[in-house]
């Protein structure tokens, strides 16, 4: 009793409202990061890349898997601690919490700053990258789709222009391509018309036959750098503002846990 009256005195409970904010804020966190990690292994399923391992490292490009599984991953293991730690008022997993958190918004700073200084460097990679997957386009399922999903909704085709879908072995125009898509790209660089409900897969056929003005009423040639960065710069307030709040919620979780650590040592100290 006299334990508790002095606890109660010197103020050194530890804080109900930042315990129970932080465990909530990471049982949020955690749920996330069970749902993209549940889409990547299921998706991974799909493909048959869980009873064939060795498949990962074959895919010429990048796997959007990749994504769900890592980021997924991340988010599980630091809601789990922030959760646990929380609750059970454990300042081992607190700091595991913190200092991971803090690790990952450091990184975030610092790629946000070297990609503002190498902005030339940042663009010749994303061609490379951009190049890469347009060669494993059918390589993929998730792949393809992602490809389809960024050339329809940038409006554009290829890294720099439609050409650039020679670098794929079903699309090049030599004379040894036995495919049908010969001289041609995929459907989701076609300008769309809006009187069909029916997407036309093969409304990208052969159309690199045709000259660069012949070419412009059938397909988008633009490359999709040039429009990915006219994008950013339309939505450059946007944007900012997503990475802000994403900061702002990281430093807001390093605090609390930060917060609750020092009233659990307070209250251990006067025991």
């Amino acid at each position: 009793i006299m334990s508790r009256k002095r606890r109660h005195l010197k103020g050194t409970e530890v804080s109900c409202c930042v315990k129970y904010i932080l465990f909530g804020f990471n049982i949020i966190f955690w749920l996330l990061g069970a749902a993209f990690l549940s889409i990547g292994l299921w998706a991974w399923a799909e493909k048959g890349v869980l009873s064939n391992i060795s498949s990962i490292t074959d895919l010429g490009g990048l796997d959007p898997v990749w994504l769900f599984i890592v980021v997924g991953g991340v988010m599980f293991i630091l809601g789990f601690a922030g959760c646990i730690g929380a609750l059970r008022e454990n300042t081992v997993l607190l700091k595991f919490f913190s200092v991971f958190l803090g690790l990952i918004f450091f990184l975030e700073l610092t790629t946000g700053i070297l990609a503002y200084v190498f902005k030339d460097w940042i663009k010749d990679q994303l061609n490379l990258f951009i190049n890469n997957n347009v060669k494993a386009y059918r390589d993929d399922i998730d792949l393809q789709n992602l490809i389809d999903f960024a050339q329809e909704y940038w409006s554009c085709c290829g890294a720099h222009g439609p050409d650039d879908w020679n670098l794929n072995m079903y699309f090049n125009c030599t004379n040894s391509n036995p495919s049908r898509e010969r001289c041609g790209v995929p459907f989701s660089c076609c300008v769309k018309d809006p009187a069909e409900d029916v997407i036309n897969t093969q409304c990208g056929y052969d159309v690199r036959r045709l000259t660069d003005l012949e070419r412009q009423p059938f397909i988008h040639t633009k490359g999709c750098v040039g429009q990915f960065e006219k994008w950013l710069q339309d939505n450059l307030i946007l944007v900012a503002g997503i990475f802000v709040g994403i900061a702002l919620l990281q430093i807001f979780g390093i605090c609390l846990a930060q917060n609750l650590v020092s009233d659990i040592k307070a209250v251990k100290a006067n025991w």
